[in-house]
């Protein structure tokens, strides 16, 4: 039998009602990716830099890996995904795609997360976002189309 789906394609409107502001996110702390981090993502994805232009949200009860104080955030979400759980056409998919995900998993702790840095488990990550734009469209099908041929 296999594990039932937490994360779900919805409508814009049950989009905004559950995630749009940033204060809906759960957790003690909420905070944004560092650009130097969006950066690094991308060249995971194999996207030209400057692809990801949304801001990527996370919220937690706690800020960085219990070990090496690294600020936790969407690069060790996607680096722990990419390969086991996700590929990387569907992690770009999500970022800059204009389908909206509400991931039900919520208030547990995301599974199988792992500090970029130094690959210890983190278990205080309650929630990620990220804003999909309209413009990102166009731009989606062309970091696809350069991952397709990878």
């Amino acid at each position: 039998m296999s594990k039932a789906t937490t994360t779900h394609p919805v409508t814009n409107d049950v989009f905004k009602a559950v995630y749009d502001s940033p204060t809906s996110l759960p957790g003690r702390f909420k905070w944004l990716t560092p650009d130097r981090d969006v950066r690094r993502i991308e060249k995971l994805l194999g996207m030209a830099p400057n692809t990801i232009g949304a801001p990527l949200w996370v919220s937690g009860n706690r800020k960085s890996c219990p070990k090496c104080e690294r600020e936790t955030n969407w690069l060790d979400i996607v680096s722990s995904a990419l390969g086991q759980v996700h590929r990387r056409e569907m992690i770009a998919r999500v970022i800059l795609g204009e389908q909206k995900f509400v991931n039900t998993e919520a208030p547990r702790a995301i599974a199988g997360l792992k500090c970029f840095k130094c690959k210890t488990a983190i278990d205080n990550i309650r929630s990620f976002k990220c804003h999909n734009w309209a413009y990102a469209k166009p731009a989606l099908l062309e970091v696809l189309e350069r991952l397709r041929t990878r």
